[in-house]
């Protein structure tokens, strides 16, 4: 394999979105402010599962998808610093909620999608290891159930809906991004 034609993200991009925060009046209340966190969110998964989908097709290895898995990480995951400390918090969010996306999409890559269980029981085993305090647990069930997504298995939105905010409701969240990612792979335009 050659290397990879296309680009999947670049750190350009990420600033622009970081940009767009920082000019706007963020309010989490209202429905753009919130649409504007997701937009940016659901680029991110989007750029995952555009590498993903490469591996599926043979067009980037299994280092390669990995490495560009990576590229991306670091770009969205490095501390954000905004002029307000609610834009960080905010943004912050958005990153926590990301974690599990590039965790599931590299354990997929790596060792395919979990054999066992559903989407369902491994978030509802996450939400009970949250309960014991157990995060990392939580982390791996939930990163177990995005290989079921990007496998084609569905987050189950009544379950999604009962979860009390805490670690594992923003990494869902991250899980539903990735869903829709998959779902529907159209690039969030940032002039929106």
């Amino acid at each position: 394999m050659s290397e990879p034609e296309e680009t999947f993200y670049t750190a350009d991009r990420w600033q622009n979105w970081l940009d767009r925060v920082a000019e706007e009046e963020l309010d989490p209340e209202n429905e753009d402010s919130a649409r504007l966190l997701l937009n940016l969110q659901d680029d991110t998964a989007i750029a995952v599962a555009k590498i993903v989908t490469a591996y599926d097709e043979d067009r980037l290895s299994e280092e390669q998808a990995v490495a560009e898995l990576g590229e991306i990480r670091e770009i969205v995951l490095a501390e954000v610093e905004m002029d307000s400390e609610e834009k960080t918090m905010l943004i912050d969010g958005v990153q926590t909620s990301l974690v599990c996306v590039f965790y599931a999409a590299e354990e997929y890559i790596v060792g395919g999608a979990v054999e066992e269980g559903t989407v369902e029981e491994y978030v509802e085993a996450a939400i009970a290891a949250e309960q014991e305090e157990d995060v990392d647990a939580a982390l791996g069930y939930l990163v177990q159930a995005g290989t079921l997504i990007i496998d084609g298995g569905e987050l189950p939105m009544d379950v999604v809906e009962g979860i009390e905010y805490g670690l594992v409701s923003e990494w869902v969240n991250g899980l539903d991004s990735l869903q829709s990612a998959f779902a529907d792979p159209e690039v969030v335009e940032e002039d929106e």
